[in-house]
């Protein structure tokens, strides 16, 4: 029987503890649900880019400078690459799979110490989409690696919960997003604001699912939940995604039916969104200016009200009123997410929310 390579042992190791990541977000009744992924999901990544090294026969400790024939050692030990040096090796080149581990290897230091105990919660509901994308990522390299056997597909599967299957779920998870501390809003847009649009938008740094309930008889040979890739569609599939995403449409059993109107949002609607994702106070007046700086809408009082920016804003004739769309919600926040982005668009210095006074919560960043 031969013998096993020498870095199998880094392959288990580093599946049982992307495993017990996956288990630890999953358990509601894990205190510290969040952070526990995030930890055992950077010494998976680290194991697994050490047997990458190790296959490949690349040098991955640490020399030392003064006697460069001689390894830096810790604890008697030769010290090795750290994640964020195994990073730069495997992708030296931007890329969304890079800047989706470079997040949390920064939110890891953040949330190791200052909010172990709390947020956790909030922190699961802000960035399920980037621990989404997190988890896929490191399948998609193990296999892509090391071959379909080390896949994690037959441990870990589709988990069953409520989340955003119900308006009350929904309304929950909304709300523990803004409840984030101040300081952790201000780390996340800071760093997504140096990210490219490209990188940003890509499903490997951050995903993004619409779930629509099946509308076919039950086939005894199709698992109970697919995920299809927009990249795998046909033209005119594209197309129907497209517009759903776009315009809003409700299923209801085989039927599906055009809703008017929805997702458009009312101006609370959008002041209280972009509220919940910035770290700076938003109100009516903020929206007030940024509409008329944006031009988005014409003026109060103007003869052609109809003609607006049709992919931020739609005049309603039957209501004689506007709603303003989702894009519009993300091109502010995109806007003003840092201090930077504020002062340039306003004209004027941010105020922290929690601050009592204006002095008090200005943000210096």
């Amino acid at each position: 029987m031969p013998r096993p390579k020498k870095f199998w042992p880094m392959i288990e190791a580093s599946r049982s503890e992307a495993c017990l990541a996956a288990r630890l977000y999953n358990d509601p009744a894990e205190a510290r649900a969040f952070e526990g992924f995030v930890v055992h999901m950077h010494l998976a990544y680290l194991y697994l880019l050490h047997a990458v090294f190790t296959r490949d026969e690349i040098d991955f400790r640490y020399w030392r400078r003064d006697l460069p024939k001689r390894l830096e050692k810790v604890d008697g030990e030769p010290k090795r690459w750290e994640l964020a040096r195994c990073i730069t090796e495997r992708w030296p080149q931007p890329d969304p799979v890079r800047s989706n581990i470079e997040f949390f290897v920064a939110l890891r230091n953040k949330i190791e110490h200052r909010y172990a105990s709390r947020s956790q919660l909030s922190l699961q509901a802000a960035l399920g989409g980037l621990a989404q994308a997190h988890l896929l990522n490191y399948e998609e390299e193990l296999v892509a690696q090391f071959g379909p056997q080390v896949t994690l597909a037959t441990s870990l599967r589709f988990p069953v919960f409520i989340g955003s299957f119900t308006d009350p779920g929904e309304s929950t998870l909304l709300r523990l997003r803004a409840a984030l501390p101040a300081p952790l809003r201000t780390f996340m847009a800071e760093y997504h604001s140096g990210l490219s649009e490209e990188i940003v938008n890509d499903r490997r740094y951050e995903l993004r699912l619409r779930l629509v309930n099946e509308l076919v008889p039950r086939d005894p040979d199709a698992l109970p939940v697919q995920f299809t890739r927009f990249d795998d569609l046909t033209e005119d599939q594209k197309s129907a995604v497209e517009t759903l995403g776009r315009k809003g449409m409700v299923v209801v059993r085989e039927q599906r039916r055009g809703v008017i109107n929805l997702e458009l949002m009312k101006p609370n609607g959008v002041v209280q969104e972009v509220a919940d994702e910035l770290p700076f106070v938003f109100h009516r007046g903020h929206f007030i200016k940024a509409w008329q700086k944006l031009g988005v809408r014409p003026p109060v009082g103007s003869e052609h009200p109809e003609r607006t920016d049709e992919r931020y804003c739609l005049y309603d004739e039957m209501h004689k009123d506007y709603g303003y769309t989702s894009a519009f919600v993300k091109k502010l926040v995109r806007l003003l997410k840092t201090a930077r982005g504020w002062r340039d668009f306003f004209g004027e210095e941010p105020r922290l929310k929690g601050s009592e006074d204006g002095s008090e919560g200005l943000a210096a960043v």
